[in-house]
């Protein structure tokens, strides 16, 4: 357990027993009636379990004293500690979220935050890989296969193994990317043997191949890390090269895919998921090197290392959904499309990518018209 979260079930526990209940509801609200994610409630309770904490040092012994002055003080004090201006925003919304279900419930006698205003959070256009960048990024784990390949060839009494350098947390995202594929599964991504040498029926790595699958899947789909390492087996329509997605909210999506994906899904599932899978695989689509459900955190590693070696910039799932995104629209896609085939819930969330386009646009002007 990290030291923050040991800081906020420290806090959590000190609070007077009439506010741990009223948190312990808001999180059960947040769960069972919003249908958050465990990662949005851990937030939004930590962000609560903070405010509680300081309106009690500001004196209010009880949730009815709390008030505007209240939620201004505890957000002026997050300033002064140096939060960003987007944990700022998050932690408003928190504020606001609790007292308007406290309000509901009777726990307040009036909707407190409701005037409470959020910082702006200023949105940095996302780092795109181009189109080229991309296609070396799909490309490493065949290169890093060939690779393999000659190293056996040249040298067939050294057993190969894709281990690269490590630190007390498992692999850099600088080491082999085989070594970063290989550990971690969804008991938390921890380190563990290599996945290298465990090879399918056509002799192929079957870690490699569970690479190239990820990366064609991320760059191809546009999804969130999360919503990749959640998929199924059964997700997959091969007929129609479609893979049904749940996103945030619970939301249900079918987002298209094209044929290096449907390739690589191919060689995965009949070549390099038997060659992992194993009593706790399930039904899981990526699998890490002890056949459990691929952890997104290993997934992260895995991009990054693949980026790395292919001598690109740095590279996240996050950004090759960035890119996606904006060579769809550079491409002709309709905003709406997109909007769809990312799962954002508003098109404002959407639109932040035809400015992206916008300025390479530019950038290219300058660069190349004489009277730029």
């Amino acid at each position: 357990m990290s030291g923050e979260r040991r800081g906020t079930r420290a806090a959590h526990e000190a609070l007077p027993p009439q506010l741990r209940e009223a948190v312990d509801a808001f999180a059960d609200h947040l769960a069972g009636v919003r249908n958050r994610s465990a990662h949005t409630v851990r937030a939004y309770v930590t962000d609560l379990v903070s405010l509680l904490d300081h309106a009690g040092r500001m004196g209010c012994a009880d949730l009815s004293e709390l008030d505007l002055a209240v939620l201004r003080s505890w957000l002026a004090k997050q300033r002064t500690m140096g939060a960003a201006r987007t944990s700022l925003a998050r932690r408003a919304a928190a504020a606001r979220t609790f007292s308007a279900w406290a309000h509901r419930a009777g726990l307040l006698t009036a909707d407190v935050a409701a005037p409470l205003a959020s910082p702006r959070a200023r949105r940095d256009l996302p780092t795109v890989l181009r189109a080229d960048q991309a296609a070396a990024l799909m490309d490493a784990p065949r290169v890093r296969a060939v690779g393999q390949a000659a190293a056996r060839a040249d040298a067939p009494h050294v057993r190969s193994t894709a281990e690269g350098p490590t630190t007390g947390d498992g692999p850099t995202a600088s080491a082999s990317p085989s070594a970063c594929g290989a550990s971690g599964d969804s008991r938390g991504g921890a380190a563990e043997g290599t996945a290298s040498g465990q090879e399918g029926p056509g002799g192929e790595d079957a870690a490699l191949l569970r690479d190239r699958v990820l990366l064609e899947l991320l760059y191809g789909t546009g999804v969130r890390i999360s919503e990749a390492c959640g998929l199924d087996v059964a997700d997959v329509d091969h007929a129609r090269r479609v893979v049904r997605v749940l996103g945030k909210g619970g939301r249900e999506r079918a987002v298209p895919y094209g044929v290096p994906a449907q390739r690589a899904l191919d060689a995965w599932l009949s070549r390099g998921r038997p060659a992992l899978a194993g009593p706790g695989s399930g039904a899981a689509l990526l699998l890490g090197a002890r056949g459990g459900r691929l952890n997104p955190t290993t997934a992260r590693r895995i991009v990054a290392g693949y980026a790395d070696a292919a001598g690109l910039p740095r590279t996240t799932p996050h950004g090759l959904r960035h890119s996606a995104a904006t060579h769809l629209l550079e491409g002709g896609a309709d905003l709406r499309a997109v909007q769809e085939l990312l799962g954002h819930s508003s098109l404002a969330s959407t639109q932040i990518y035809t400015h992206v386009s916008v300025e390479r646009l530019r950038a290219a002007y300058r660069q190349a018209h004489p009277r730029a």
